[in-house]
């Protein structure tokens, strides 16, 4: 069975978070989007829901996590080279987003994370296809 991926994050602002993202190179889905939320294209396969904090609420008990005071989740997506992953990641913060932990170069791996508009962790990685295992 071929599962899918639905990731719901809160966020302040939906126009704000759209331009930014929109300006990484994502693209959204508009079946699943309307004055509320978007759904952010990963692959075929995950779409990350960007949900403004009303209507994330509405999904959720409790309230919704501080990013300035902790972390919810690493959410990590892959890159085609090492390039990309710097490209991406300068690209983000210079939209607005910050530079988030130390960057990650074991060699066959190499990463770099930033923090979107709303405090949201994002790791960007590249691995050599031939050091993965067969």
């Amino acid at each position: 069975m071929s599962r899918m991926l639905f990731v719901n994050l809160p966020i302040k602002n939906l126009d704000a978070t759209k331009q930014f993202f929109g300006g990484l190179g994502f693209e959204f889905n508009a079946t699943f989007s309307d004055d509320s939320c978007t759904a952010m294209v990963i692959n075929e396969s995950t779409s990350v829901m960007l949900l403004v904090e009303s209507r994330f609420k509405d999904f959720i008990e409790g309230g919704i996590c501080d990013t300035s005071k902790a972390v919810e989740a690493l959410l990590c997506i892959s890159a085609d080279s090492r390039e990309e992953v710097d490209s991406l990641v300068d690209k983000a913060i210079a939209s607005g987003g910050s530079a988030w932990g130390k960057l990650q170069d074991e060699g066959f791996m190499y990463g770099r994370a930033f923090r979107d508009l709303d405090g949201h962790v994002w790791e960007v990685m590249w691995m050599d296809p031939a050091a993965v295992p067969a």
